[in-house]
């Protein structure tokens, strides 16, 4: 199936008042399994990578048209609406050279930028993106992070509903990521959303908005999210929590019996990570019919 552009596979989830999961994958282990859930439950996805976790000297000497290839690798061969994201660039270069690599949409991490830095990055990004057919999905307000089982509020600020419209009209950007109480790398509990900040925004920008943090929103907030025009969500960290449990669960099993052959990079039933794999679609699966976008292919 040919790969969908980002505005036209958000365009069809606010017309179908569903949301689109992005599931950030960081291998290609995670990455397949997450278009085999996709396609599994016959959902849209965004397919893709982020630069948030990932060391910026790696993804300078290569890494970002590394992730580029594989992305496009993989989505090339979906029979699923698809489009792909580089997320949470780490620089304005970084973001560029996603797009030079192949990537539908990108998004630079401008959030804790001052305001006349952001707009101008954001709009030039925009520019650089029109240039290839390509859309760029944009920040304001930033998320807190989870941090040892509390809540590092500091350096977050909520999302101004005024300040969202005029950032979209000044940077013409194509979604909104928005901070309404959600937040990043949430491992456990949840984080309750401020939903009439949320309408807010929502009734002052045209633009599809994003929550970022998906890990930790819970799913009886998803439909008044979705209705107030949240269109995807971005999931990370309950995704590697769940490999990493069924890593842990697989190597406690292999005492002496250590095929290591059969173990990495066999892609058979005794490959360490296909039961990770079975494990990470599992989860996805069930975040597609929370944003219910299954069967909407």
């Amino acid at each position: 199936m040919p790969l969908v552009s980002t505005p036209d596979l958000l365009a069809a989830a606010r017309k179908g008042k569903y949301g689109v999961g992005y599931f950030e994958a960081w291998d290609l282990m995670s990455l397949e399994a997450v278009l085999e859930a996709a396609e599994t439950e016959n959902s849209p996805v965004m397919l893709g990578f982020g630069a948030m976790m990932v060391d910026a000297g790696w993804l300078d000497a290569g890494g970002v048209e590394l992730l580029g290839a594989m992305t496009a690798t993989v989505a090339k061969r979906a029979n699923v609406p698809v489009s792909t994201i580089f997320n949470e660039a780490q620089t304005f270069s970084q973001a560029v050279r996603a797009l030079e690599s192949g990537f539908q949409c990108v998004m630079l991490d401008s959030s804790a930028w001052e305001w006349d830095d952001a707009v101008n990055a954001v709009a030039a990004l925009v520019r650089e993106a029109r240039n290839r057919g390509a859309s760029v999905e944009a920040e304001l307000g930033r998320l807190p992070d989870a941090v040892d089982g509390g809540i590092d509020t500091s350096g977050s600020s909520l999302t101004d509903p005024d300040q969202a419209a005029r950032f979209v009209d000044a940077t013409g950007c194509d979604f909104l990521a928005v901070s309404v109480g959600n937040v990043h790398l949430l491992a456990g509990g949840q984080s309750p959303l401020d939903f009439e900040r949320l309408e807010a925004i929502g009734a002052r920008t045209n633009a599809p908005l994003v929550l970022h943090g998906g890990t930790g929103i819970p799913a009886d907030a998803v439909p008044r999210a979705v209705a107030a025009g949240v269109a995807k969500f971005n999931v990370g960290t309950v995704l590697k929590k769940t490999v990493a449990k069924s890593i842990q669960a697989t190597v406690t099993t292999w005492v002496n019996s250590l095929d290591v052959h059969e173990a990495l990079g066999s892609h058979k039933p005794g490959d360490l990570l296909t039961p990770a794999s079975v494990a990470l679609i599992d989860i996805v699966r069930e975040r597609i019919r929370t944003y219910g976008s299954g069967g909407k292919a």
